[in-house]
């Protein structure tokens, strides 16, 4: 998949491959394209980022179809699309006032990545490396959705929650090595026959109008292990899947980022919550200045 645009100024900018997607990895190993760098743009894994003082005005997708020689089966593409914008810089938000999913709370079933932590190397070895398609995986079986038996027969009989490890060798990006590319997970879900795509909320109050229409939301975030009570940890990048609120509105979700299936659920104040998901920008332990999520979120559906 490609990707162009029209600056601002006029100029046309060259093609960007934007990913190579295979839904196995016996022929074509699904993988993002390091290099790509010029003074309009530059490629980050999944992201298009222009340089400074370059705005797109305009842009244009383009897909290119492989098939096995003297095959006539052709892949099938179900849909296309790309999220543009332009967030403000900021290191915090205002906290909304909890709205119309109070009390509510979606059965969405509990994996957590860490019961994976050096199993299939090969595939990032689980553990903190498998938050996104540990949370797509929830999220895909919450729907009703998952791989066969005879699929998952390469991954040992005594291995727990082993649609887990199928979906993670399902989004595994070899140049990125790791399973973290964000439209690699929601087109995993794709191939389940559902349908995904990557854009931002602006705030809780949005999301919580997916909850009360029955959707869960997988959300990014980052944060220092003091910024988020009760999570444990710290993290630069992490995916988790909200699956409501309590009636005082804050906020529950299916965090993977735990010991077992049984300690997923977690519920976390909504104006920390609110926050480390919707900033741009962030200070690390050691002071320094890095980026946040600015309100990122995968959103899976039938």
């Amino acid at each position: 998949m490609q990707a162009r645009g029209r600056t601002s100024a006029g100029a046309e900018t060259t093609w960007y491959t934007m990913g190579r997607w295979a839904s196995g990895d016996a022929d074509i190993h699904r993988t993002s394209v390091d290099g790509q760098s010029d003074d309009n743009a530059s490629v980050d894994v999944d992201t298009l980022a222009t340089k400074a003082g370059v705005t797109l005005r305009s842009y244009q997708l383009r897909v290119t179809l492989y098939r096995e020689q003297g095959s006539p089966t052709t892949p099938t593409l179900s849909s296309l699309g790309a999220m543009t914008s332009n967030v403000p810089d900021r290191f915090d938000v205002q906290t909304t006032k909890p709205g119309r999913a109070r009390g509510i709370e979606l059965k969405v079933p509990p994996f957590a990545q860490n019961i994976h932590k050096g199993q299939f190397p090969q595939y990032g070895g689980g553990g903190e490396a498998w938050c996104s398609p540990t949370s797509t995986e929830m999220v895909a079986e919450y729907w009703h959705r998952k791989p066969t038996a005879q699929q998952m027969d390469w991954i040992p009989a005594d291995y727990q929650d082993r649609s887990v490890v199928y979906a993670a060798r399902g989004t595994y990006d070899y140049a990125y090595d790791g399973t973290g590319n964000w439209p690699f997970n929601t087109a995993y879900a794709a191939s389940l026959g559902l349908r995904g795509h990557i854009t931002r909320l602006h705030d809780l109050n949005e999301l919580e109008g997916y909850i009360a229409h029955g959707i869960p939301v997988i959300t990014s975030q980052s944060f220092l292990a003091s910024e988020l009570d009760g999570a444990g940890y710290g993290t630069a990048g992490h995916l988790m899947v909200v699956v409501g609120f309590t009636q005082a509105g804050d906020v529950i979700a299916n965090d993977p980022a735990s010991s077992s299936d049984g300690r997923v659920r977690t519920v976390y104040k909504r104006d920390q919550f609110e926050k480390i998901w919707q900033r741009t920008k962030r200070h690390t332990e050691s002071g320094a200045v890095a980026s946040g999520p600015g309100g990122v979120v995968y959103l899976i559906t039938p």
